[in-house]
């Protein structure tokens, strides 16, 4: 006698019970991106804010421009805190710009060429108004932002005399990807990347932290949400 066997595989119960399922991991991995995204907007506008404030507190309590402050040497001696620090030049402009690399040393408090926009860290670390190491070249190097860019600030120069389009001191982040771009700008001034307060460069495929003062450098027309491009993202303190 010949036995007829059984077909097995899934009810159409299990198989929506499967479906739900997936349907729920993914709503939860697209939500925690989400999250992840509205996190890192939020440090970005943060760090504009709060080293905006750090800048102006650093002015009122000193009456100088940090970076470009001639009484740092005098004021941070050794050994409180450890390494003193280095003088500006008094000028009025910070000088270097913000992707400047930090060098390995800096001895001595006579100001050098271009080296102001790191001592800028320097001086508001030593006052307290940024977190920091205070000795060695940390204490000059640029803070990174929440997508792993520099956070660091230069002197502005209209166009067409140079890339920036921003007068004044002026605050950068880069390798900000589009998305945050837009929504930093949203938050912070108008939405656009080349009108009022803030302004975005688009960075070509594969730069880090790209100079403002080369002719390629003006800001983008708008921000395009491709889902692959990044700014660097500036804005007048």
């Amino acid at each position: 006698m010949q036995l007829k066997r059984m077909q097995t595989g899934f009810t159409l119960v299990e198989i929506a019970i499967v479906l739900v399922i997936i349907g729920l991991l993914l709503g939860g991995i697209l939500k925690g991106q989400e999250m992840i995204t509205q996190a890192r907007i939020k440090n970005v506008v943060n760090d504009f804010n709060g080293i905006t404030a750090a800048h102006f507190a650093y002015l009122d309590r000193y009456r100088a421009i940090p970076g470009d402050d001639t009484g740092a040497s005098t004021r941070w001696a050794n050994p409180n805190p450890p390494g003193g620090s280095r003088d500006g030049n008094g000028n009025g402009v910070v000088a270097g710009e913000y992707m400047t690399a930090p060098p390995a040393a800096l001895t001595g408090a006579a100001p050098q060429a271009n080296e102001e926009s790191n001592v800028f860290w320097w001086h508001l670390r030593l006052a307290g108004f940024v977190a920091g190491a205070t000795t060695a070249q940390a204490a000059w190097s640029q803070p990174v932002n929440a997508v792993g860019g520099l956070v660091g600030v230069q002197n502005g120069s209209p166009a067409p005399a140079g890339g920036s389009q921003l007068s004044g001191l002026v605050l950068c982040s880069s390798n900000v990807p589009d998305k945050i771009a837009s929504a930093v700008d949203t938050q912070i001034d108008d939405q656009r990347s080349s009108t009022g307060q803030m302004f975005g460069y688009l960075q070509a495929a594969g730069e880090n932290s790209p100079s403002l003062i080369a002719p390629a450098h003006v800001a983008a027309p708008n921000y395009v949400e491709s889902g692959s491009n990044q700014y660097v993202i500036c804005k007048k303190i």
